[in-house]
């Protein structure tokens, strides 16, 4: 899996550092008795709620790499509605979808039950 460009830039201008990151994030997924689907389900949900939008794309990426389902995806943003609000939750649900959606992974998230709805717009007016 390719990082992002800032990321990749950081992990080569910095390496101590990313190893150590990179380390501490392998012990915190080791650490539990989680699997490897909930945790990407627990990560995304994190993301949501901290309105991070790439982070929540690759941690929908992630999501679909470990075997969840886009309904499975569809219903942790749901989830988000009575603890973040109604335009928080429809802000991450624009992000997930297009993260579903991906035109360059369609037959992966075919796979997976992902579909595109209808035209949508954000509530941010993205």
């Amino acid at each position: 899996m390719r990082l992002p460009n800032a990321y990749e830039d950081f992990k080569k201008k910095h390496p101590a550092l990313w190893e150590a990151y990179d380390r501490l994030g392998a012990a915190a997924h080791a650490a539990g008795p989680l699997d490897e689907k909930t945790r990407a389900l627990v990560k995304l949900g994190m993301a949501v709620g901290r309105q991070m939008e790439g982070a929540t794309h690759a941690h929908v990426r992630q999501a679909v790499r470990a075997g969840a389902t886009a309904e499975e995806i569809r219903h942790v943003v749901l989830l988000a509605v009575t603890t973040l609000g109604f335009p928080p939750m429809m802000t991450a649900r624009t992000w997930v979808e297009d993260a579903l959606t991906d035109r360059n992974r369609p037959q992966k998230l075919a796979r997976h039950g992902a579909s595109r709805p209808g035209r949508r717009t954000s509530p941010r007016g993205r």
